[in-house]
């Protein structure tokens, strides 16, 4: 199922003409991102916050539900060799957080990929992606868990897709840090567009 956002979103099905390849790259990469990264060196997760609240409107389009549904909330930040690379806000229905998603209140520091990409059941929508604006929750993510040392929008990268399981979403948001991009050049990772 693809997401569809509406008009006044940041999201975009493709990638603004501001972001460089090898961020195309990373935004589109299909996949795990957690495997991809530790491509790159050791990675660390972090958990910043889990906590039941009610699907803001500004996302309630991500899940096909009404604004203020209630939801589980999972916020995390990941390092790589030691530098924070990238912080994701994950959240599905609070009943699929009892029922088919209820893996994701397990988790603790293992990444989500753990329990998305090993059942034929679970599917992905396609990529969105974007610079987050100052409104958007997942910078509002990122302030809250890096506080003062939250980059301005215009230097962040993010991606977002919904994995589906019997007709319940489960979305998952990543924000790309800046020196994330200093890593995956060193790295030799691809460059062209997937």
């Amino acid at each position: 199922m693809e997401l569809h956002p509406p008009h006044d979103s940041d999201w975009l099905a493709r990638p603004a003409p501001s972001f460089s390849r090898l961020q195309k790259y990373w935004l589109f990469r299909p996949g795990a991102l957690t495997a991809g990264l530790r491509r790159i060196g050791q990675v660390r997760l972090r958990v910043a916050a889990e906590h039941p609240d009610g699907l803001l409107p500004s996302e309630a389009w991500m899940l096909g539900l009404a604004p203020r549904s209630p939801i589980w909330v999972r916020e995390i930040i990941m390092s790589i060799d030691g530098v924070d690379s990238v912080y994701a806000r994950s959240f599905t229905p609070l009943a699929a957080s009892h029922g088919l998603w209820q893996g994701m209140r397990r988790l603790r520091t293992r990444p989500l990929a753990d329990m998305l990409y090993h059942s034929s059941e679970i599917t992905r929508s396609p990529f969105l992606a974007c610079r987050p604006g100052l409104h958007n929750p997942l910078y509002k993510t990122g302030q809250r868990i890096l506080g003062p040392l939250c980059p301005a929008p215009q230097h962040l990268a993010a991606r977002c897709s919904a994995f589906w399981r019997h007709g319940q979403p489960l979305l998952v948001a990543e924000c790309f840090l800046p020196d994330f991009w200093s890593l995956a050049a060193r790295s030799g990772q691809p460059r062209k567009q997937p």
